[in-house]
């Protein structure tokens, strides 16, 4: 029963991120822990759920040219050692995940209110800087932003399992105006991978993954996103983002404050 449980609670989360395209960590991870899982391990096993379910978004998306490989670039120089090292304090920190188990659950919930903002505002950040044609010379020359961006977000991510999207996103829209929404989810996804796969391995590293728990999570969801990929043109996501957006919130405060 509780094997079912898990299935049937990926495909919810699964059909979800599918409607909405709002990224599976920062539900999941709230999910497992309120189910009762340990924080260490809910982050260590989204992480490679969030690997395994975004590989098929990044090859067709590379495949369709919607991903600027200049941007993937300076954004993984930060972001993949910044995961490296935060695993490596992390191992320094204690031997026991509960011991830095509030650390992750405080990144998570500032993770989460972050990623509640990003959803709330996306629309009038998009329209706000416009979609006005530029260069791709903007990549590289601000290559030291992206990279200082990375780092955050490879910290953060391996701290919690959530930014990797929403948050991607939203940073994508203001540092770069001039990308089409195809290109901004694309080049986010294509970021999006690595980082979780190189947070996976450090959270595997620490004994932080359960792959029982993953196989019954991907059993459920790989065939729900693509359910909830066919629906999402007959729901609103004016409705759905604001009501996602308050749990998140809610469950950001929660994590973040108590």
């Amino acid at each position: 029963m509780e094997i079912l449980f898990l299935v049937l609670t990926g495909g919810l989360i699964g059909l979800i991120v599918g409607i909405t395209g709002v990224g599976g960590g920062a539900l999941m991870t709230p999910a497992l822990l309120l189910f009762g899982f340990p924080a260490h391990i809910a982050i260590g096993t989204d992480l490679w759920f969030a690997a395994l379910t975004k590989t098929g978004g990044l090859i067709s998306h590379h495949r369709q040219g919607h991903v600027n490989w200049t941007i993937v670039r300076n954004l993984a120089l930060g972001s993949l050692p910044a995961a490296v090292v935060t695993g490596i304090l992390l191992s320094a920190w204690s031997d026991s995940p509960e011991n830095y188990a509030p650390l992750l659950k405080s990144a998570l919930g500032f993770m989460l209110i972050l990623t509640s903002i990003a959803l709330l505002f996306r629309t009038r950040i998009s329209a706000l800087y416009g979609r006005r044609q530029n260069t791709q010379a903007d990549a590289s020359g601000g290559s030291w932003r992206l990279i200082g961006v990375g780092i955050i977000l490879g910290a953060f991510v391996t701290l919690s399992s959530v930014g990797a999207g929403a948050i991607g996103t939203a940073v994508l829209m203001i540092m770069f105006p001039y990308l089409v929404p195809k290109n901004i989810v694309g080049t986010d996804i294509a970021h999006a991978v690595p980082l979780t796969f190189i947070a996976g391995l450090v959270h595997l590293r620490l004994g932080n993954v359960d792959f029982v728990l993953l196989a019954c999570l991907l059993a459920g969801s790989l065939p729900a996103i693509y359910v909830g990929s066919a629906l999402s043109s007959r729901i609103p996501g004016q409705l759905m983002h604001p009501i996602l957006a308050s749990l998140l919130m809610l469950l950001g405060l929660k994590y973040a404050l108590f």
